[in-house]
This record gives structure tokens, sequence and C-alpha cells, in this order.
């Protein structure tokens, strides 16, 4: 089995040399048989097909996964012994710089934090393979098979080209195809006639800051949140870029905030079992509106219009015409001043069954990940069991830790101080 990676897996994957992993750490309590956790990974494998795969490239050096369904190819399992509440926060700035070896595979891994009575896994996943949102679904599955390893889990009809995703009415229609062919020979154009800077930003050292929102304040933000109307995730965009702007000044404030989002509410031939790597983005931005919830409601309206304007299918037409300009991308991406001031993905509510029969889910640290293409700065919120987590990603040559710490700090009480209405029951 084998596909061409898509073009925004090609840029993720890049030459093969650099990590871009998605990390999702969890805290179990309760005891885990090592061959329960091997077994479970196995049947993993056996569900997503990908998860064996390596990369190959052909005479015209375009990447390819292949799955060779003979070899097992088994995802490795690293144990460290387990000291403190922190040690997940170590593993994890490790794992978001550890390679994987692409040419062998497999593209995921876990760390296991082994305890006597609390335990931490650690998934992670070459990004190019799998985001947040999948990764959620393999995490479900894992703990599925944990309790019993005999769980049915069903099985992934893989992705293998583009027809699979984007019907055959709208990848023939000549009209969309001359469309996407002269968008691709424009950005390929443009791209090269682009000056960048001859010098890279220097990322410094890499950090994360999670902490999770008592359950007060995560039902405040959610009765907030049914009054208004404007989503959590547009309340928390305009707390991210308050506290930005107070923090770090008009000089370093570019008011703009990139907000993946999931594809698969616009694309129904991908099914909830795909892992599958692609996202489209969108940009807001918040106004000098004194009242924040005037301006959130904005916000939220500037949102949905934007979403209400995507057209999937073009752009994924668009993006496998533009293969052409990915590594002119790329260096744009890396070399280019940064014009946004972090990226917010917010993974909603997750669904995932907390007690076992022999163990219990604890807690979902919010996922992570750090790219080489350009700025690092980046939230990513999720909430499980009523709480909220937040994982606040940064490097010090892009936004000094101390300046992140403060940032952190302001963002809960602007949180705090949100009022829409009598918010008492």
């Amino acid at each position: 089995m084998k596909r061409k990676l898509f073009f925004l897996e090609r840029m993720i994957y890049g030459k093969g040399d650099t990590a871009f992993n998605a990390v999702v750490p969890v805290k179990i309590k309760g005891t885990i048989p090592v061959g329960n956790l091997t077994h479970a990974l196995q049947r993993i494998q056996e569900k997503h097909p990908f998860l064996k795969a390596f990369i190959e490239r052909d005479k015209k050096k375009m990447p390819w996964f292949v799955v060779n369904e003979d070899e097992a190819n088994p995802i490795p399992v690293r144990i460290v012994p387990r000291f403190s509440d922190n040690d997940w926060l170590t593993e994890v700035t490790r794992e978001w710089s550890t390679v994987f070896d692409m040419d062998k595979g497999p593209l995921m891994r876990v760390v296991w934090i082994r305890g006597t009575v609390c335990s931490e896994l650690i998934l992670v996943m070459h990004h190019c393979v799998c985001d947040g949102r999948s990764a959620m679904s393999v995490l479900e599955d894992l703990l599925l098979l944990l309790e019993d390893g005999d769980a049915q889990i069903g099985k992934e009809i893989p992705i293998l080209s583009v027809s699979d995703i984007i019907p055959s009415e709208v990848l023939g229609d000549t009209r969309k195809k001359l469309k996407a062919k002269l968008s691709g020979k424009l950005t390929s154009l443009v791209l090269w006639l682009m000056p960048l800077r001859k010098r890279l930003t220097e990322r410094k050292r890499d950090y994360m800051i999670n902490w999770k929102l008592d359950q007060k304040l995560s039902d405040h933000l959610l009765k907030v949140s049914k009054r208004s109307g404007a989503t959590i995730n547009t309340l928390l965009c305009k707390a991210v870029l308050t506290a930005f702007k107070e923090i770090r000044g008009n000089k370093e404030f570019h008011n703009k905030i990139v907000c993946p989002v999931d594809i698969r509410k616009y694309i129904p031939q991908i099914k909830e079992e795909n892992i599958f790597a692609f996202v489209t983005m969108v940009i807001i931005s918040a106004s000098d509106e004194p009242d924040f919830i005037v301006d959130a409601k904005r916000m939220q309206e500037d949102i949905t219009k934007k979403t209400a304007e995507l057209k999937p299918y073009e752009m994924i037409m668009q993006m496998e015409e533009s293969h052409s300009s990915l590594e002119n991308l790329s260096d744009f991406l890396k070399y280019s001043k940064p014009a946004n001031d972090c990226l917010f993905s917010n993974l909603g509510k997750i669904s995932i069954r907390h007690q076992y029969e022999n163990f219990e889910l604890e807690t979902i640290y919010s996922p992570s990940a750090v790219g080489p293409l350009g700025k690092t700065t980046g939230f990513v919120a999720s909430t499980f069991r009523g709480q909220m987590d937040l994982t606040f990603i940064g490097s010090e040559g892009f936004l000094p830790y101390e300046e992140a710490l403060a940032i952190k700090d302001r963002i809960e009480k602007i949180i705090e101080a949100i009022h829409y209405g009598p918010l008492s029951n």
C-alpha cells in the first residue's frame, strides 16, 4: 500500500530530516501490564495501516507513504521511571525535537513514564500523518484496548488519493481544474519573486507552559459563551489577543491570531476513523472596542463569515497544483518576518471515557507540536472531565519565557473578569 504525500503533508514532512511531531500526553492512575500496551499498539496499527508506514522518494524526489503489509514495523515504546508529577513536561519537550527515522518508520512512538500508582503515556506521531483530532481518536482506541485487548475498534479505509476526498463531479469540473492550475502557477510565481531575509530568526530554547482553568472558571466561561453567542474558542482568542497587546505593547503586537479549522466538518468523505493531517486556517483580529463581549461577538461574526466562505475541495485542488512552489513556500515561512501573534487551536470537549476496569484516565493534557517552519508561538486548548486545559508553546527567540508567563497570568485574569449579564444560576 502506498500513497503520495499531499501538498500540506509534504510541507510538514520537509526533507525528512527535521522534527515536526504531534505530542499527546495523558495521565493514568492504575496499573498497565507491558504486554497489554504492546498488544494494543499492534491492534492500533491493524486499524490504521499508515501508522506502520515509512517514507520513500521516487525518481522525481516525490515522497510517498509506503506500508509493507507483510512486515510488522511495531510502534516503539520507551519506558522511563516516574519520579514526579512534572516528568512528563521534560519528556514532551524532548519529543518535540526527536526526529523520526522517516526511511524506516513507523511514524508513531510512545513514551511511558511508569510509576507505581500513576503513569503518563505520551503518544508521539509525525504531524504529516496525524493531526490533533486524529490523535484523540487513536488515544480513545488505545485506552479501550488497554482495558480489553479484544475490543472491537473497526478498521480504517485509508485515503489513497485526492479522488477519495473530492467528489468526481468537482474533481472533473473543467473550470475548477483550470482555476486550480492557474492558482498553482500564480502561487509559484509570487513566492519566487518574494524577497526574503537572509537570516533565520534564532529560535533558542523551546518551552511549554501548561495549566488548567479550575472548575469554577471553566464553568464561568461556558456560561458566558451560552449567554453571549460567542463560542468559547472566540472568547479565548479575544482574551489571548488582549493579553498579548497588554504585555508586548504595540511595537511587538500584530493583532492577528491564526485559527485552524477542522476540515472534516466540510468534507464528509473524511471519516471519523481516518487519520489525516489537513487543516485550513482563518485569521482573526480584535478591535479597539472597550467592551470585551461586544468585540467578541463581532469577532464571532467575522469567523462565521470566513468559515462560510471556505471552499475546501477547490482549496485542496489548488494546493495539489502548487507542489512546484513547496520549497519556496517553506523558505518563505522560515525566513519571513512573523506577521501574527500566535496560532490558537481548540479541540473542544474531549468525550473519551475516563473510568476503566483497572485504571482511570485522570487527565488529558492538551496536545502540542513545534515545527521548523517559522514562528512557534501557539496555544492548544481542550476540555476533559469538565475542566479546560491549556498548553502554551513558545521559543525564546520569538517570545521570551518571562513574557509568556506574564501573558498566561493575564489571560486568566481577563477570563475571570468577563461578564455578560447575571452569571448566577
